[in-house]
């Protein structure tokens, strides 16, 4: 019984830890840093342009810069996908060949 009151008061702070830790990037280096004026949120019209594009990592940043977000995904039919809104997310929704058909944030 001790046992499983330790072992759950241990996940329990480990949890909260993980909480409050920050987000890093995979590249290692610092965020990159948003247009001036809109704190980092993504306005999904920015990036327009790769409307009927094939999908790549080149595209993806471009459009995340011009877009002002912090972070941008392609997503792929089929793809599994959390519900949370992020509003400085940037997602490229491709079609079955690759080739971007919606943009939007969240």
């Amino acid at each position: 019984m001790f046992r499983t009151r330790a072992y759950l008061a241990t996940l329990a702070v480990a949890a909260v830890l993980a909480g409050c830790s920050t987000g890093g990037n995979a590249g290692g280096g610092a965020t990159p840093a948003a247009p001036a004026g809109n704190d980092g949120r993504c306005e999904a019209s920015g990036a327009d342009f790769t409307l009927g594009k094939p999908a790549s990592a080149e595209l993806l940043e471009q459009a995340r810069k011009a877009s002002g977000s912090q972070m941008a995904r392609i997503l792929k039919p089929h793809d599994v996908v959390t519900l949370e809104y992020r509003s400085e997310r940037l997602n490229l929704n491709v079609d079955e060949q690759g080739k971007v058909t919606r943009v939007n944030c969240g």
